[in-house]
């Protein structure tokens, strides 16, 4: 690691040697073990402990869960917040546990895309809701800091599975719920 960086100061024409910079191979890679920790974690094991047999058959929300990711593109930070929707069918998961998914999902290098539809799918699979939905909203710095530099735009991407795929009144319910 530290030739990594010892390359990459050399390269933008920084003193590795500089102070404030001696310890700095060793606070990233330290940053980067947080960052990228679901690559260690198995999202489907996190459902599988966390979830009980109930007697809901109505809409459950979990709403605004924040998340940080980093593009793989760029290699920059998005951020923002998921909402996960869910009718059930036999299983209630506990509501940390939908927090617990999105976590591990998002410490890894991702695309919006991507971490959306792997939420939606592992949950789908795991609790076998009659219905999930999920909705991603981001904030992507490798948008607002270079290239375009749009510093406001927002990326909204959505899956839907189930009953939300099917039913449009379903769906609208969940969208309504958003809102208030």
């Amino acid at each position: 690691m530290e030739n990594f960086f010892n390359q990459f100061f050399e390269n933008i024409g920084e003193d590795k040697n500089r102070e404030g910079l001696k310890e700095t191979p060793k606070r990233v890679q330290e940053l980067w073990k947080f960052l990228y920790k679901g690559y260690k974690e198995d999202p489907k094991v996190a459902l599988k402990s966390a979830y009980f047999q109930g007697v809901c058959d109505e809409m459950i929300v979990a709403q605004n869960i924040e998340f940080y990711s980093t593009c793989e593109h760029h290699l920059l930070p998005f951020l923002g917040n998921i909402s996960l929707g869910y009718i059930p069918k036999e299983k209630i998961v506990g509501i940390s546990a939908i927090a617990k998914l999105i976590e591990i999902y998002s410490r890894r290098l991702q695309i919006q895309e991507r971490l959306t539809t792997q939420i939606a799918e592992t949950f789908d699979e795991i609790i076998e809701p009659r219905g999930v939905i999920v909705v991603c909203e981001a904030k992507h710095l490798c948008m607002s800091m270079q290239g375009v530099q749009k510093q406001n735009a927002i990326i909204k991407t959505s899956v839907l599975k189930g009953l939300f795929k099917k039913d449009p009144k379903t769906r609208a319910e969940f969208m309504q719920l958003l809102k208030s």
